[in-house]
C-alpha cells in the first residue's frame, strides 16, 4: 500500500496510506450525485413555479447553480480543509506532498487541471493518471504539488483505548498533565501505528520529544513504548481528578 509521511505538530513523521483510485472515484460520484439532486429539486421547482415574468429569476437561479457547479470543488477544499462532502464521507483529502496543508495556491491548481483531467480528456487523463502514479495523483495533483491521504478521525480523548486507571493508581511522573489533550491523542496515534506497521522509530522519536516536553527521564527498565502507555496513565488519572 503506497504511503506518503506527515509530520505531525510533534515532529514526528507517521506514514498516512495514500488514497486510491476507487476512494477518489466514489467521492467524486457522491458530490455529482449531490448536485444532481439539487439539479432534480430546482427543475422541480422552477418547472411548477415558471410564468413569462419568472424567466429572468429562472435565468439568474440556474446561473447560481451552474457557477456552484463549477466552483465547488475549490471552494469546497479550501473552507473545508482539502475536502469535499464526498472527500469527507470517504475519508480522504488533500495534502502537499510534505504533508503539510495545501496552500490556496495548491488548489487553485488542482481546480484548474480539471480541464485537462477531466473535460479535454473525457474523464480519462486524471483516471489513468491516477492509477499509474507513484503517489496516486492526477495530473493537476502532480503539477500542484498534492495528493490525497486516507484521514484518520479525530480522536476523541474519552474513547482512547486505554484501560481505566484504578481507583488507588499512583501516578508515575507527576508533571503529566502538561501535556494537552491533543499531545495526548497524538501519543495514542503513534502507538496504535506501531502495532499496525512495527515501525519502533516512531516510538522512539515520540517517547524522545514527550520525555523533552516533561522536563523528564526515562527511568531505567522502562522502555519507550511502556513509557508512553505509562505517561497517558498518569494523564488520564491526574486529569480525571482535577475535573
Amino acid at each position: 500500500m503506497e504511503t506518503i509521511q506527515v509530520n505531525t505538530s510533534q515532529h514526528v513523521a507517521i506514514d498516512y496510506p495514500v488514497a486510491g483510485l476507487g476512494e477518489r472515484v466514489a467521492a467524486r460520484l457522491i458530490d455529482l450525485a449531490a448536485f444532481i439532486v439539487v439539479g432534480v429539486l430546482l427543475l422541480l421547482l422552477t418547472g411548477l413555479t415558471a410564468t413569462s415574468q419568472s424567466t429572468v429569476v429562472m435565468i439568474y437561479i440556474w446561473s447560481v447553480y451552474g457557477a456552484c457547479f463549477v466552483f465547488y470543488p475549490l471552494i469546497s477544499e479550501i473552507f473545508m480543509n482539502g475536502q469535499s462532502i464526498g472527500k469527507k464521507l470517504m475519508k480522504i483529502k488533500v495534502i502537499s506532498l510534505n504533508g503539510s496543508q495545501a496552500s490556496l495556491g495548491q488548489y487553485f491548481i488542482r481546480w484548474l487541471f480539471r480541464l485537462v483531467d477531466f473535460l479535454l480528456t473525457a474523464q480519462m487523463g486524471g483516471l489513468i493518471c491516477i492509477a499509474i502514479t507513484e503517489n496516486k495523483q492526477r495530473i493537476g495533483d502532480i503539477v500542484a504539488g498534492t495528493t490525497l491521504i486516507k484521514t484518520i478521525p479525530r480522536t476523541n480523548f474519552d474513547h482512547i483505548a486505554f484501560h481505566p486507571v484504578e481507583e488507588e493508581y499512583t501516578p508515575v511522573f507527576a508533571y503529566a498533565d502538561q501535556l494537552s489533550d491533543r499531545d495526548a491523542e497524538l501519543i495514542h496515534e503513534v502507538i496504535s501505528t506501531f502495532y499496525k506497521t512495527n515501525n519502533a522509530d516512531l516510538i522512539y522519536t515520540m517517547s524522545e520529544r514527550i520525555a523533552a516536553h516533561l522536563a523528564i527521564k526515562i527511568p531505567a527498565g522502562m522502555n519507550e513504548l511502556d513509557f508512553l502507555k505509562t505517561v497517558i496513565k498518569d494523564y488520564r488519572y491526574i486529569t480525571s481528578k482535577t475535573d
